[in-house]
Order: structure tokens, then sequence, then C-alpha cells
């Protein structure tokens, strides 16, 4: 591969061109950003070179969506934002990424070099902040520099466990000129497979498995009376959908998927236990982890919520996330997909071409499909109800009819979120996006600008029409993110927005409430902290931008509704106001995702 950026090396190029040629030659294709001083020229040398850039509202949700477009198609995208401020802002979507494990690397602008400690415009140790949020952070010494640093960043943010990155542009770099010829890489790339057609970047290494660690894995499985698979958003990422249902199915294991890695296997799969998670999970004797990590989410692996004497064997690119919480019976380090096609190899070699099942009719499997059909009974009773006001599974019946099997689902909000996940399957990978391991609130938007994008974008190159995207989102959740309506409307992106609304984080009040409240003269001290103004005309919002908006407030004007939305989000973005039971709430659960230790 050649590493000088053109042949012409006598020609001079501003250092904005220079950052620009730079991110292309690592395939990066989308930029999110908001410009300002530094970095306008920055952009518009973004823009010459090819490169899609889509302009935010505000440099959180333009974070957001730079993690999210790496998760979706394994490349990091980029994030170009402002000094100081800009760059502060930023700094949640590179802790959400860094957290979540997507790559993205975050452009700021900065104060010139020779105005260092001065108390220059915007003056921030942006390099230092940005260390405790990212893999690698660098403000290059020379605008020769630049495109090796690029480089590393890219590289970095994708190798290993993926992350953030962040590199800094000083503003006297921005209109500078560099001889062509002086713009480097210190060392010739290995001739790999790029990732990319378009890319210098060579391909993440893959890594297997001890195989000594594989048989033991195995064999645990395979004595296991009460086995149970948990698949990760790692799975989706790695793209090992394939081999994990083959290992699945093989075997018929029962499976239970997180929140980002439900679709990996279809959420309709007869071997899917997500209708039995709590059954599952504090009566399995052998866990395995793959590409899930024993968090917060996942109870950190410890009782009452799993078996005391619960086996686990973890699957994970990463070996420091190995005995975390507890101690790991089996740790398998390495690429998903590899490690599970080490797994089907050993097991072809071990029981002769015939893999050992666990049978259908065995206690395991009873024990789960009792809970399975006892939580369908309840779910379907409380979706039947469709008298108004609505609840949270009257809303979700009424869409998931519409909702075709490619759709790329948001989700964001408490309630909202958490009751989308048992009402509205998934199907494929990488097709739902939510707060994630963060819990991150104010990603819904940013994700839905990433999620159209790569809609549009895997559409041009299949010649498919565009995949649906929904964006559904409680109240309080829309209102970190409601302006980037106008960043949907003005890229004509293919989406239909749901505000399931109660008036409040969590619930608010009804207007007879708020006008008393009000009449007292002392809102600061009389209304309640998770009270919003009630019945807010979040429709009228994406109208004023020439988008579609209705409110709903009966299952025959949800469905109505949504079924137009659905049907023509190709042709005009929509947003869908539905008013909802304020007292609404999920089902009674054994324990929910969110709990307390209980030592």
């Amino acid at each position: 591969i050649n590493p000088v950026i053109m042949s012409d090396e006598d020609q001079e190029i501003s250092g904005a061109e220079v950052y620009a040629r730079a991110l292309k030659d690592q395939g990066i294709e989308y930029v999110f950003g908001i410009v300002g001083v530094p970095v306008i020229e920055v952009a518009m040398a973004i823009q010459q070179v090819g490169l899609k850039f889509i302009g935010m509202r505000n440099e959180q949700s333009a974070a957001y969506a730079a993690g999210a477009i790496g998760y979706l198609t394994g490349r990091p995208g980029a994030c170009l934002v402002v000094s100081g401020p800009g760059l502060v802002h930023a700094l949640g979507g590179m802790a959400n990424a860094m957290v979540n494990c997507w790559p993205m690397v975050v452009l700021g602008g900065s104060s010139d070099e020779d105005q260092q400690e001065m108390g220059a415009f915007q003056e921030f140790p942006q390099v230092e902040t940005c260390r405790l949020y990212s893999k690698f952070t660098a403000r290059p010494s020379s605008i020769a520099i630049v495109p090796e640093i690029v480089e590393k960043a890219v590289r970095t943010s994708i190798y290993g466990r993926p992350g953030a990155c962040y590199v800094d542009i000083p503003g006297n770099f921005v209109n500078a000129s560099v001889r062509l010829g002086d713009c480097r890489y210190s060392f010739e790339f290995p001739v790999y497979p790029p990732i990319d057609s378009g890319s210098m970047c060579p391909a993440p290494p893959r890594s297997l498995a001890d195989p000594n660690s594989i048989a033991a894995a195995a064999k645990m499985l395979h004595e296991a009376k009460r086995p149970l698979i948990v698949v990760g958003k790692g799975a989706a990422y790695s793209r090992g959908e394939q081999e994990l249902r083959r290992m699945i199915e093989d075997h018929n294991l029962p499976f239970l998927p997180t929140p980002m890695g439900k679709g990996v296997i279809p959420d309709d799969h007869e071997l899917c236990v997500s209708a039995a998670r709590s059954r599952a999970l504090s009566n399995c004797d052998v866990v395995m982890l793959i590409g899930a990590r024993l968090n917060w989410q996942m109870h950190f692996g410890r009782p009452p919520r799993y078996n005391k004497n619960v086996k686990v064997i973890q699957v994970d690119i990463c070996p420091e996330e190995f005995h975390n919480n507890v101690e790991s019976s089996v740790a398998l380090c390495g690429n998903v997909p590899d490690v599970i096609n080490q797994l089907l190899e050993h097991s072809k070699k071990s029981f002769r071409g015939v893999p050992w099942k666990l049978s259908k009719k065995s206690d395991w499997w009873k024990f789960l499909q009792e809970k399975i059909d006892d939580n369908a009974i309840k779910t379907k009773a409380l979706a039947s109800n469709k008298s108004a006001p609505l609840s949270y599974y009257a809303v979700y019946d009424v869409i998931q009819q519409y909702l075709p099997q490619d759709c790329i689902i948001i989700s964001e909000g408490a309630n909202t979120m958490d009751i989308s996940r048992t009402m509205i399957p998934n199907y494929l990978p990488r097709h739902r996006l939510d707060a994630g391991t963060f819990g991150t609130m104010g990603v819904g938007l940013g994700f839905a600008i990433a999620a159209s994008l790569y809609s549009l974008e895997t559409a041009k190159k299949t010649g498919k029409p565009p995949q649906k995207v929904v964006c559904i989102q409680g109240d309080s959740a829309f209102g970190f993110s409601g302006m980037e309506l106008e960043t949907v409307c003005r890229y004509n992106l293919p989406l239909v927005c749901v505000v399931v609304n109660n008036n409040g984080i969590y619930a608010g009040g009804n207007r007879e409430f708020w006008e008393a409240i009000k009449m007292s003269g002392d809102i600061p001290n009389s209304a309640p902290p998770t009270f919003l103004s009630p019945e807010c005309r979040y429709e009228k919002l994406i109208e004023a931008f020439g988008g579609e908006g209705h409110l709903c407030a009966t299952a025959e004007d949800l469905d109505k509704s949504f079924k137009r939305c659905i049907s023509r989000s190709n042709e005009q973005a929509s947003l869908i106001n539905v008013m909802i039971d304020l007292t609404s709430d999920r089902k009674e659960q054994e324990f929910s995702w969110l709990t307390r230790s209980k030592m």
C-alpha cells in the first residue's frame, strides 16, 4: 500500500484537508458534528473529499450517533466538535461508546499552539480530559504527522475491545499549508485483507481460545443438567450470529439475549427463554456468557439472582473481563465466531459427528416452558385491554403488528424501554439500540439518525428498499434530544418517532392537578420532581420542521396513525404522540433489570 496521500508531492494543501484525507484513508464514511471556530474549514474539507458530514443540533447527539454507526457498521463513526464546551458536550457520547464497547473517533478543535496556557478562546485541557473517556488520545505535534495519528486512532478504536478515541485539532493547523509529500505514515502497512475496500487500516486480528479451555467448556456444557446461554451485544458486534445459532440448535440449548443481544438469534426462536428470564438465571447450573458481562444488567453473577454453585463459562475478546465479580469456571478469550467454531469442531470430533442434544422433554426444559407459557398468558391479557387511557402493553400491541422483521428499533426511557424489550421482538442482529450498558438517557434521536443513515446506505448497496427505522421514547427521554427532529427532516431521513407520553419522568400528573399546583403560586416547592407539563403536544414540533405529526389517545387512533406513518416513512419523517394512562407500569416481575445487590 502506498503510504503517500497523493503522487504530486510538491502540492500544498491545508491542514483541514490533511485531517479530511486522513479520515477517508482509514475508511471513515460518516462524520457527525456541529461546526464553529476553528473547525468550519475541516467540515468543508470532509465533504470535499467525499465523506458524509451530518450537521447536528447538539454535540451529545452527534457523539451518540457516531458511536451507534460504529456499532452498526463495525467501522468507527467520527464526531467533529469545536473547542472547550463543544468537546465537553461530546464526552457523554465518548463515555457511552467506551462502556458499550463501540468504535468511534472524536476530533476536537482546540486553541492555537502559540496561545497555550495564555487563556485562549475556549482553552481547555482536552487531551487530558479525554483520556478518562477513551482508549487513545493525541494532540499532533505537526500537520505532517496527522495521518499517522488518525490511523492509530481508527485502528485503536476497533482493535481488541472497541471504544472511543480522540484526536486534537490545534486551531493554527486548520488553515496552515503543508507540502503534500511531507505528510507521512511512519511505516508501510502490512498486507492484510482490509476491513473496508477503501481503507488503509487492516482488519482487526482474530484470536482463538486455548484448546484445553475449549475442551473443558464443551465437557461442562455436556454434563450440565440446567445449562443456559446468555447472548450479549458483543456477539452481535462480532457478527457471530450464524455460528452461535448453529451451536444452540445443535445442542437444544436455552438462550437468553441481553437487550442489545436480541435478534442475534430471532426472539421467536423456540429455544429463546426471555419470557422465563428470572427463572432461567436463578436455576441454571452452568451459564455460558457470549459477549456479555457480569455487570448490573446480569446481576453481577451473584446470589440470589443466581444459584450460588453455578458454573460460569465466559467468551470475551478482553481477558481483563474474566473473573470479574465471580470466578469464571472456564475463560475462553477470543473472537466470538471463531471461539464458537472451535467449540463446534471439538463437539464434532468428540461425539463422532453427532452432537449431543439437551432433550426438550427434560425437566429443565419443562420447568422453563411452564414459566414461558404463564408469562405469555399474562402479557397477552395486559395487551388485550385497549380501553383508553392506554397502557404501555396496549400501545406496543398495536405497533408491533405493523413492524417488518428487518425494522431497526430504537427504544429509550424507563418503562418505555423495558416493556418494549418484552413486547417488540427482534429477528435480526444489530437491529435494536437502547440505553445500553451505561443506561444513557438522551441517546434516542442520535441513535435513530445513525440507524436511518445506515438503512439508506444499505439500501443503496443492495438495491433493496430502506429498512424501516422506528424510535420509541418516553416523553422525558424525548426531551433530551427533541431538536434533532430538525436534523431528521433536513436530511429527509426515513424515521417514525413514537413518544409514549405519561406527563413525566416515570409518571407525571393530570391537567387538573397541574392547574392546582400553578394556582398555589409556588411551583418549585409544589411540583413533584417527576412531573412534566401535562399533555404536551410534541407532535407539533416535527410539523414545524416539515414532518408529519399525530396525536393519539385511543387504540383506534394509534392503529390508523402508525399504519400510515410506517407505510410512508421513506417519503416523510413523522412523530406520533401517544397519551397513556399515568398509572401504567410493567407487570409484576420476580426482579427487574436494575436491582440492588442483596448480599
